[in-house]
């Protein structure tokens, strides 16, 4: 029979119950999936007017989720910058002061995207990330200067001598909160493998735009200060609980050993509890669609994938949630094309429509829909292809590896926080193997190629190589020689398929092979150039990823393995790993760095332990915080972690600072300290409070891709009341405990250096060589 048809079909595609043709789009390295989306709409609505006749429709989309999470962070910006404004009024109650505050925050943040555009970053998930964490820290050292300004007009001078004496009062203060700040966040940049790849922008962003503040702290605002301020002659007044404070840090500085003690203490149980959260790498988001993988038993045409999948597509359908329900049969995104498999892509109504649930929730309601449907193997897949869990069972012996992942798998499905435990070791499918005869077939002259050959083409046609062509003009249609599609399964035709012998004379082909029905597997998968089988599971609700890997290692199946045989974590479970490592080195290294820039600073090796002192004060807050509202450790929450590194140290660094200064003009230390606190109480609350402010909207996560950005935001506001209110407290103990070890390290190893030079003996020296001192000295 000659005929005029199609290719055998091994895939389909269909929207809602229709057939469709689908194509996707995928964007070139380095271009903007927004600019890329909108070229597409253009070219297909073009298309559309040129072929009225034919349909268009957007089955799935990405960048909808992008602009959502854009506009979202553009929102939070903003609402931040507001409320950390609103902080600066309430507590100067000055609406001069509040606009000097309030121009800091643009004059910051678009310089930085500029230097963003220049160092060729764009507008992604993470440098909005970095732009959303900075918001309360862009107003921070313009606060910090005009709070000092609106203090030295206090003290009844002209708005530009107190604009000169201010700003020369507090500079070193507030390039070195900056310069701790730049040096925690660049090495983010740097770190190698995936968490490089991840945060690439992430530190630099930052830096960036903490860099523009402070040019504009130290620049413009006393400028504007001075010029745009009006003197005050009302004394400020200091209130009840700035007394209570004031005797509180004599008290501790007093029993500065007791008090250190204490804080060392808060410190132990701050890190202790850091292990007490559980651990995972992202946070649950609502990205309103589900990606579902479903696999027929080996062997099934595509005919039966078509009917359960259409099956499957009913049921969809019938949820009020469910916008849409597109079917791509024979393909499994993350494990290639077969006609007994297919993809499905769940579009979920608007996130804030009334009365819809979360997207893990759905998913679980939908996996028991699924768990009804006879001869069929499902699980949710993500973006990239893979499994929320996913463990990798590898080894060269790959019956070892089979029966290993198979006890793993069964128990699996066992632990209360798991769903759908699926192995991916294939099920034997039925085969017809042929074996050829060597001694017959050699003896005939016919080769192991010919014998193959005949049954190749006999059943599935020739490769497209081989076939002969049809010349229609303008293109070539191959011409596929083969056997009806029903001879595929009936041995008997096939064992009488003839083979021509080296004479030319045809044999049959049960001569020279043997036949035999058997099974064997789908196909074989390798780690590392061992055979591998992977194991994966969906997380019920918002189980952290770390307690379900921990649970799954701990199962008797994955204890006591066979020799050769390893069981690893693999997928997001590996990138989890890998990245809060690298987040690891890179918070030694910043920390290291951040040593290095306090000693330039302050000139001394001693003191800059004091600032740092307050870091740990910080972690108990955060932990706290997180505990409360029910988050684990995770990506984002390390990032507010790093995060608090870079800015808790404004504390100390305002106390030290300030202290120092009034040690140099004659002030005993404890009094220079206590001094300190009582002067630098107010900028270091109002800065907290601006910073909280800037990251409350972040923390109520209302808007798209918030639940990426809360975790961070909370940590980071639990980690700034622990740190301002202990570090006020503990700071001025440690200061003075510093001093002592100072003075007792001095008198052990004074005696070996030399004496050092009076003042005195310093102006006298050119009177002694007939050279009058000059005016600066």
């Amino acid at each position: 029979t000659v005929s005029d048809a199609v290719e055998e079909p091994r895939t389909f595609a269909v929207l809602d119950g229709e057939p469709v043709v689908a194509f996707a789009i995928s964007r070139a390295k380095g271009a903007s999936d927004t600019t890329v989306a909108a070229a597409v709409a253009a070219e297909v609505a073009r298309i559309g007017a040129d072929h009225p006749s034919v349909g268009f429709s957007l089955i799935d989309d990405t960048v909808t989720y992008t602009y959502g999470t854009y506009e979202a962070t553009m929102k939070t910006l903003i609402e931040g910058a507001i409320l950390a404004i609103i902080v600066v009024f309430v507590f100067l109650r000055d609406w001069r002061a509040t606009v000097i505050a309030a121009v800091a925050l643009p004059l910051s943040i678009i310089p930085a995207f500029w230097a963003m555009e220049v160092a060729g970053f764009s507008l992604n998930l993470v440098s909005l990330l970095a732009v959303t964490i900075v918001t309360g820290i862009l107003v921070d050292d313009a606060i910090v200067e005009i709070e000092n300004i609106v203090r030295h007009t206090h003290m009844g001078k002209s708005p530009y001598r107190a604009a000169m004496e201010a700003a020369d009062e507090i500079g070193l203060a507030v390039i070195a909160i900056t310069a701790t700040i730049i040096a925690v966040f660049v090495p983010v940049s740097f770190m190698g493998g995936i968490a490089g790849q991840y945060f690439k922008q992430f530190g630099l962003t930052v830096a960036f735009a903490v860099f523009f503040s402070l040019l504009v702290a130290r620049l413009l605002t006393p400028m504007l200060a001075a010029f745009f301020m009006r003197a005050s002659h009302e004394p400020e007044k200091e209130g009840v609980i700035l007394r209570v404070y004031s005797r509180v840090v004599g008290w501790s500085v007093r029993h500065r050993i007791a008090t250190v003690l204490m804080g060392m203490l808060i410190f132990s149980g701050s890190i202790g509890s850091f292990y007490l959260l559980p651990s995972g790498f992202l946070p649950p988001e609502d990205s309103g669609r589900s990606l579902i993988g479903v696999e027929l038993p080996p062997g099934s045409p595509l005919e039966d994938t078509r009917a359960v999948s259409e099956a499957i597509a009913t049921e969809l359908k019938k949820r009020p949630d469910v916008k849409s329900v597109f079917v791509n049969g024979g393909t499994l995104l993350g494990s290639g094309n077969e006609v007994r498999k297919a993809t499905f892509i769940v579009t979920l109504t608007d996130a804030h429509t009334v009365h819809r649930k979360h997207q893990s929730q759905i998913q679980e309601e939908i996996g028991r829909t699924l768990s009804d449907i006879p001869d069929i193997r499902y699980w949710f897949i993500q973006d990239n292809g893979q499994r929320q869990l996913q463990v990798v069972v590898a080894g060269r012996d790959a019956a070892k590896v089979d029966d290993v992942a198979a006890r793993l798998t069964s128990e699996a499905k066992r632990i209360p926080t798991l769903l759908n435990v699926v192995s991916t070791a294939e099920l034997d499918r039925p085969e017809l193997r042929i074996h050829p005869r060597s001694d017959i077939a050699a003896e005939m002259g016919i080769t192991t190629e010919a014998i193959s050959e005949a049954v190749r083409i006999a059943t599935i046609g020739d490769i497209g190589a081989n076939l002969a062509k049809f010349d229609v003009g303008d293109r070539q249609v191959p011409i596929r020689v083969k056997l009806p599609d029903t001879a595929r399964a009936d041995r008997g035709m096939l064992e009488t398929l003839s083979v021509a012998t080296a004479s030319g004379t045809p044999v049959p082909l049960a001569t020279v092979a043997r036949f035999e029905l058997a099974q064997g597997p789908t196909s074989i998968e390798r780690y590392d150039r061992q055979r591998r089988v992977l194991l994966g599971a969906d997380l019920v609700g918002s189980t952290p990823l770390g307690d379900a890997l921990e649970a799954v290692l701990k199962m008797p199946a994955a204890q006591g393995l066979p020799e050769g045989i390893t069981v690893k974590q693999f997928g997001d479970a590996e990138i989890m790993e890998e990245v809060f490592a690298g987040f690891a080195l890179a918070m030694g290294a910043g920390l290291m760095m951040v040593y290095a820039v306090l000693v330039l600073l302050f000139s001394s090796f001693l003191q800059p332990v004091t600032i740092l002192f307050s870091l740990p004060l910080s972690i108990g807050g955060a932990i706290v915080a997180l505990a409360l509202t029910g988050n684990s450790i995770s990506l984002p929450v390390v990032i507010g972690i790093l995060m608090l590194m870079g800015i808790v140290t404004k504390n100390a660094i305002m106390l030290v600072d300030f202290a120092v200064e009034r040690i140099a003009h004659g002030m005993s230390r404890a009094e220079a300290i206590v001094d300190a606190g009582r002067k630098r109480a107010r900028p270091i609350v109002m800065t907290t409070i601006a910073m909280i402010g800037g990251m409350l909207p972040s923390a109520l996560a209302l808007e798209a891709g918030g639940e990426f950005r809360a975790p961070m935001a909370i940590a980071v506001i639990g980690g700034l009341i622990s740190s301002t209110v202990l570090s006020l407290l503990f700071v001025p103990a440690v200061f003075v405990l510093m001093d002592d070890v100072g003075r007792a390290i001095w008198w052990v190893f004074g005696r070996f250096v030399g004496k050092a030079e009076t003042d005195a003996e310093t102006e006298a020296a050119p009177a002694r060589e007939g050279v009058a001192p000059g005016p600066a000295e």
